[in-house]
């Protein structure tokens, strides 16, 4: 059964592995990892660790798992304002789709013809 890891914690950091490993360096690393904590003793620890590699040991889930590493860490990232928070009326809704859709026409008898069967 595969063991996922929780949003947050890196495979990377787990395995103590860079974003640019091997594949072989990756196998190395989860070896040396269990053998840290191996499953007798430290059945959490274990659990993380082959969830990491689990999810590391192929070339698309390497990649799967940088493009969701989150690195707060950028300087070049601009830090975005505090959101404003929106109170949207029920009749302002209404309004709108009357303006915007066919919801406020009137002229729908015009479109109306007898059905011929």
């Amino acid at each position: 059964m595969a063991v996922s890891l929780p949003a947050g914690d890196d495979p990377f950091a787990i395995l103590d592995v860079p974003l640019t490993a091997s594949q072989a360096e990756i196998r190395r690393a989860y070896f040396v990892r269990v053998r840290q904590f191996p499953p007798e003793r430290a059945a959490d620890d274990f659990k993380r660790v082959r969830a990491a590699y689990e999810q590391l040991n192929t070339p698309q889930g390497q990649v799967d798992a940088t493009m969701l590493r989150f690195d707060d860490s950028d300087p070049d990232v601009p830090e975005l304002p505090p959101a404003t928070p929106i109170r949207v009326e029920p009749a302002d809704v209404l309004r709108a789709l009357r303006a915007y859709t066919d919801l406020g026409r009137t002229d729908w008898r015009e479109d109306f013809r007898e059905v011929k069967l």
